[in-house]
């Protein structure tokens, strides 16, 4: 299961142990990407595999069905945290890790946060041509546009925020992050 034949029961064991240790480790890390324990588990399987899998492999390894691996395998896809790659002789598809998690995590948070702050920067400019409609419609009553103002003052305030936030999505896109916070090497 882990790739470690040739050595004696004892440091496989220990080897094994090890490993599973940072695969749970790694699982239960992953709802932060928005992944079930199960997926992080497969990812963690597939990082310690010496080499890429198919989805039979996964299967019989980790003992899930083929639908559910196919499922996992989908869903790391998507997340761009596996690739896959072609082997020769093979024609099934074969499966194996990324190895920059710097470029994973930069590509899974750029997508996720400017899904959400596009919509939500769309709702926020809806509701700032709302509230000067409402200052026009209601511009004799001070006690509505005092109210209003307010909250075009809030509004204008998270908007700082997005954009901001937009910022820091370039900047994990362009790579840039990095003249700030270095990879390690």
């Amino acid at each position: 299961m882990y790739d470690i034949e040739g050595l004696t029961p004892e440091q496989t064991e220990r080897i094994r142990k090890t490993r599973e240790r940072v695969i749970d480790s790694i699982g239960k890390n992953m709802d932060l990407y928005g992944v079930t324990l199960s997926i992080g588990h497969l990812y963690g399987y597939m990082y310690f595999k010496q080499g890429p899998v198919t989805l039979d492999e996964l299967s019989q390894s980790l003992g899930m069905s083929k639908t559910s691996m196919s499922t996992g395998v989908r869903t790391l896809l998507d997340l761009k945290m596996i690739e896959k790659v072609w082997g020769k002789g093979t024609r099934k598809d074969l499966f194996e890790p990324s190895s920059d998690w710097y470029q994973t995590f930069s590509d899974y948070f750029s997508i996720k946060w400017r899904k959400a702050v596009e919509s939500n920067m769309n709702v926020m400019n809806r509701s700032l041509k709302e509230i000067q409609d409402m200052k026009h419609e209601y511009g004799d009553n001070e006690q509505v546009t005092a109210l209003l103002a307010n909250d075009e003052q809030k509004i204008a305030d998270a908007m700082k925020y997005y954009r901001w936030l937009l910022r820091l999505i370039e900047a994990l896109e362009t790579g840039k992050i990095y003249e700030l916070i270095p990879k390690e090497e």
